[in-house]
């Protein structure tokens, strides 16, 4: 991966302490500022590993077509990184998410296809949405990102390990919302190798409870909840799964960018709502890390900043 280019910037973000959101005698809470990435988002980890690895191989060429269904920060991730590697991009994306979403990849140069919604993100619409990325795919000079399936993507998020290890030491716990499951496991990878195991906690909207119920619903948290068991969670390494309401997430959103000057979507929302319940469970002397796994600036003009 080129320095002098776009994709050098990615990784290396800073963390910063939520002090004045830990419970009285609570463990510390450190959340580690994705939306410092060149797309805004921690999806340009998974981006940059999967499609330069795809090239090294020789499984993608300058030129060829990317293919994924996306809610977005994924989509923007692959658009970007594919204009700095001479390929093309087409997203098949929804009504459902965010239209600043749209509007990033387009930027980005990508061809983005819309699936029609209700307005809420439901398992119906995500079977939709892969259908028809599988059959474009398929087409000649069309190579499949598989967000849900390449081990590159996993791989791609452990060096965010790797620099929560080399900034705090020790981690007691790691928390997050999970879609594919990739960005949680690959940074308890990352930490593994760096010497450290904390506790793992998944998370998802409490409105579509698949992974503690075996229930999906509706729900507006994007790039999370999405339906089916994610991919890369592996339930044995993994402590617990906790499903936090979609509505406490948003309005957790609204007080870390006026509290904290934390500006985050929906799933940065959920990731500290939890964080802070965890906190008071694990007690004093113990540290929890979370993510702020983007920008909040991809949801203004949405329910949740509007």
């Amino acid at each position: 991966m080129r320095s002098d280019t776009a994709l050098g910037a990615i990784g290396n973000t800073p963390m910063v302490r939520l002090q004045g959101f830990e419970p009285e005698g609570g463990a510390e809470i450190w959340i580690k500022l994705e939306g410092g990435n060149p797309t805004g988002s921690y999806k340009d980890r998974m981006a940059v590993s999967v499609l330069t690895r795809a090239m090294e191989r020789g499984a993608l060429r300058p030129g060829d077509r990317v293919v994924e269904y996306t809610g977005g920060s994924t989509g923007t991730a692959l658009a970007c990184v594919a204009a700095v590697l001479g390929l093309r991009f087409t997203a098949v994306f929804s009504d459902a998410f965010s239209d600043s979403k749209r509007q990033a990849m387009e930027a980005f140069g990508a061809e983005v296809l819309v699936e029609p919604s209700d307005g809420t993100i439901t398992p119906e619409l995500i079977q939709r949405m892969k259908a028809r990325a599988y059959a474009l795919a398929e087409e000649p000079g069309s190579f499949y990102a598989d967000q849900f399936g390449s081990p590159d993507v996993r791989a791609g998020y452990a060096p965010m390990g790797q620099e929560i290890a080399a900034r705090l030491g020790c981690v007691d716990m790691l928390v997050s919302a999970v879609g594919t499951g990739a960005a949680l496991m690959g940074t308890a990878d990352g930490l593994a190798e760096a010497g450290q195991t904390p506790q793992v906690i998944a998370l998802e909207p409490l409105q579509s409870p698949l992974l503690t119920t075996g229930q999906g619903g509706p729900h507006k948290v994007e790039g999370v909840g999405v339906g089916f068991e994610p991919p890369f969670l592996d339930r044995d390494r993994v402590s617990g799964i906790r499903a936090i309401d979609q509505d406490a997430g948003f309005a957790m959103c609204r007080r870390l960018a006026a509290e904290a000057g934390v500006f985050g979507g929906g799933s940065t929302g959920l990731n500290v709502a939890a964080a802070v319940e965890l906190a008071g469970e694990l007690g004093p002397g113990k540290r929890i890390v979370t993510f702020a796994c983007d920008s909040g600036a991809k949801y203004l003009g949405g329910h949740i900043y509007g």
